[in-house]
């Protein structure tokens, strides 16, 4: 009886103790100097999510307090009910990853000779495509008449097809063999022959045009992949180590998903395999990491994860990042029965439309741009004296004009009239069979409402709400902030999105109204609420169980069971309840009347009207430099065919890269960045809008992933950057504001993004990365954010706003917390 008195006054004395620690800290952080402990972090001490992030931050830096979380601080928001519930039982520790041995980081030597390799690749497979091209070229213009002409153009096509869908087999068996678990260190001369394999892969018109067909599934086969019948996949993102990757029968694996078969990690790729049994759903947005199993008959979530060492038993449903297991059941929408046939002559049908029709559109219309039309214009272009005349750039001048803008009206136009032709056949809420006149149609409609660059032009402006109506969306109790949309919306269908009054939405947002098993596909409305705020990289489903009035965080996991969520915020994966504002948020975006907020909105509308037109007039230059290099190499072509068409290539991809990221750093040196925590209306946040508008076009810099010129790229952008980055298909929208040291890993799909929009307030930071970190696939780095030396975030982590990564560790889920110390 004493012994249980005594422990329970020494628990009391270090509550006692572990809250005054708090309070101290908290006091500080928030400006006051005293804080009850049952103070409401959020309520009563206006706290947001930022200074908690600092407090966490703080607290983990002592060694005589408990390691607090974002996530402890939303379920315990005051000082008191987290002291008990870090005294009572942890939280669930997460996957924990094995720790791999730490293998030679490569040196200056390895890392240039790498990069002089993989120049000389592309040199040489330039050179190749240029004879090839150039024979081609010239077999074709020897036709007379146009039948003739066409015929020889679909017989070139399809060899050119055949060649470029054949040429990465080869490749991948002659350098590679079969993959095998292990690994490599990157620069060496093992990653030489994964990158040529994994860029020929990746970048193949299989990949391009025939994503969710069973050609996509052949493909993958042909390269080891053991994929079973009735499979369907529906993500560009293409595994490249095929032979770890095994799938059964009747699998769907939904669009932006991640199994690559490999990831890098402290200057290693690393490579294992995958199992996913029969039966099985994968969601949207999600990665799936080696050394992992997906059992028959599973399901994994939309915004999911599987890490290193997961399995998921047979029959199971999880979900979140890492997952776990749950009872909400994704697959939502019945089996249709069909047969090899259907899918056979569906194959053949896409085959044909390519080979008879698009191929010998786009040989054709180069050959008018290029050949046909100069002539016309200007009959002496063949002669070399033209370049030196002024009228040869007047009149590129003019064409390139007429063409870019002809053509951008005539996309609006047919974005408008033909996808709402083809809809009529279409019946929300009924199921249909893939591989048929439905499904063809539905394709369609996809394809055309979700051309990037109309999103581009006319978002975070007043102009994306028309353009979306324009295109089909139901937007008819929309209210203009003049940051609605963001520029990157998409889409299954835009006549079945519909989203309510006062709401807005950031980059990223993918809108579910399209739900697939292995054998059909149904259609069906999906309503975002009114009042409401959607963060990056939402898959938002039809089923969604979200109203009015709520606040999704980025990365969010959006529930689909459960009651309605109102008047609440969610983030996480599986994502969890938080206060829908904070005083010091909301704040900021009341501080003008209403009259004050119109005419602010009219001032933003003619800041970003202004932003709109810079962005077509560089567009434009772009594609006048693009036809004008095309009509000097038609002038040169007659002297040295071959030679010249080569060096017009490696020109046409310096002159892309370097255009736009001399566009974006002029940008930047009108406009330099700095963080900021302003109202939506405030004149700074209207230069970062515009800022936003030329860094979109940076998206060139893509091309060189997983190559030292990618860094060469980074720094001339304005990434204070250190040594032998390895950069894997990283995105950063404010490069001024990222600092990243030495030897570093970036994994695909990994972003790291120094800002943030909440409602009315826009807030952005700079973000450090020490020494020798590693980001994982899909992760995502926020504003305000340090990460120590040799510190790692898991794949799909969310590490959020404000946080303070010690060195050596290990962190990993949505909202990132820390697995371990290393």
């Amino acid at each position: 009886m004493g012994n249980s008195a005594e422990a329970g006054t020494t628990a009391r004395n270090g509550h006692a103790t572990t809250e005054s620690a708090f309070a101290e800290v908290l006091a500080d952080l928030v400006g006051v100097d005293r804080v009850e402990a049952d103070s409401h972090f959020f309520d009563d001490l206006c706290a947001n999510s930022l200074v908690m992030a600092h407090f966490c931050a703080r607290v983990r830096k002592r060694d005589d307090l408990p390691s607090v979380s974002i996530k402890d601080i939303y379920r315990h928001p005051t000082i008191s009910s987290l002291t008990v519930a870090l005294a009572g039982e942890a939280e669930p520790a997460l996957v924990e990853e094995p720790a791999p041995e730490p293998g030679k980081r490569p040196g200056n030597a390895a890392y240039w000779c790498c990069g002089a390799l993989q120049l000389l690749f592309f040199l040489g497979y330039t050179y190749l495509v240029a004879v090839v091209v150039s024979w081609a070229y010239d077999w074709i213009a020897a036709g007379t008449g146009l039948l003739d002409y066409y015929v020889r153009t679909v017989v070139f096509g399809g060899a050119l097809f055949a060649t470029l869908c054949v040429l990465p087999l080869v490749v991948k068996w002659v350098l590679i063999g079969r993959w095998r678990p292990g690994r490599i260190t990157v620069w060496g001369p093992a990653y030489i022959r994964f990158w040529v394999v994994k860029t020929l892969v990746q970048r193949n018109l299989i990949v391009a045009l025939f994503v969710g067909t069973p050609l996509y599934s052949w493909y993958l086969r042909a390269l080891g992949a053991r994929v079973g019948k009735g499979t369907v996949i529906f993500s560009r993102h293409a595994p490249t180590c095929t032979d770890l990757i095994s799938i059964g029968e009747n699998t769907v694996i939904r669009k932006d998903s991640f199994v690559n078969g490999y990831r890098a990690h402290a200057g290693s790729i690393q490579f294992g395999r995958v199992d996913i049994g029969s039966d099985v759903f994968v969601g949207e947005n999600t990665v799936i990491d080696i050394d992992t199993v997906l059992g028959e008959d599973t399901q994994l979530g939309h915004t999911s994860s599987l890490h290193p060492g997961q399995r998921v038993p047979d029959g199971e449903h999880w979900h979140g990042s890492p997952a776990q297991p749950t009872t909400t059941n994704y697959r939502t929408v019945e089996p249709r029965r069909i047969g090899d046939l259907r899918r056979s002559l569906y194959t053949l049908q896409q085959l044909l439309i390519v080979l008879l029709v698009y191929l010998p559109l786009a040989i054709g219309g180069v050959d008018v741009l290029l050949d046909q039309a100069p002539k016309v214009v200007m009959p002496l272009v063949t002669e070399r004296r033209a370049i030196t005349e002024w009228w040869f750039y007047r009149d590129a001048l003019v064409v390139s004009a007429v063409l870019f803008f002809g053509v951008a009206l005539l996309g609006l136009l047919a974005v408008r009239v033909v996808p709402r032709l083809c809809q009529v056949v279409l019946r929300p809420d009924r199921a249909y069979r893939l591989y048929g006149f439905h499904y063809s149609v539905h394709r369609a409609i996809r394809l055309m409402t979700n051309i990037r660059f109309f999103n581009t032009v006319f978002g975070d402006s007043s102009a994306i709400v028309h353009y979306l109506r324009w295109s089909g969306y139901d937007l008819s109790k929309a209210e203009q902030t003049g940051s609605n949309f963001g520029t990157q919306v998409k889409h299954e269908s835009p006549f079945l999105s519909t989203v309510g009054a006062g709401t807005m939405v950031a980059d990223g947002l993918s809108i579910i109204n399209a739900d697939f098993s292995a054998t059909s596909f149904r259609l069906s409305r999906a309503t975002v609420g009114a009042h409401s705020f959607l963060g990056n990289q939402i898959a938002y489903p039809a089923e969604a169980r979200t109203g009015e009035n709520c606040l999704l965080a980025t990365k969010v996991l959006v529930p689909i069971d459960g009651e309605m969520r109102e008047g609440v915020g969610l983030l996480g994966s599986p994502s969890f309840e938080i206060p829908r504002s904070v005083e010091r948020d909301s704040a900021l975006a009341d501080l003008q009347t209403r009259a004050e907020r119109r005419r602010g909105l009219h001032a933003k509308n003619r800041h970003n009207t202004v932003t709109v037109l810079l962005y077509l007039l560089a567009r434009w230059l772009y594609f006048f430099g693009v036809l004008l290099l095309g009509w000097i190499t038609e002038v040169y072509y007659a002297q040295a065919a071959v030679a010249v068409l080569a060096v017009a290539s490696v020109l046409l991809v310096g002159f892309s890269i370097g255009y736009f990221v001399f566009v974006e750093r002029l940008v930047t040196w009108f406009l330099p960045l700095r963080p900021l925590y302003v109202s939506i209306y405030d004149r700074k946040f209207w230069r970062h809008e515009r800022f936003w508008k030329a860094a979109a076009a940076t998206a060139h810099v893509q091309l060189l992933n997983g190559t030292p010129f990618k860094n060469l790229a980074w720094r001339m952008l304005g990434v204070r950057l250190g040594k032998r980055l390895f950069d894997d298909g990283a995105s950063m929208p404010e490069k001024t504001l990222v600092t990243i040291g030495d030897d570093v890993t970036l994994n695909a799909g990994s972003i790291v993004q120094c800002h943030s929009q909440e409602d009315g307030a826009f807030k952005s930071d700079r973000i450090a990365v020490g020494d020798r970190c590693t980001v994982g696939v899909g992760a995502w780095v926020h504003y305000g954010v340090t990460m120590g030396a040799d510190a790692v975030l898991a794949a799909d982590s969310f590490l959020m706003k404000g946080e303070d990564m010690p060195d050596n560790s290990w962190w990993g889920g949505n909202p990132a917390r820390e697995i371990r110390s290393r």
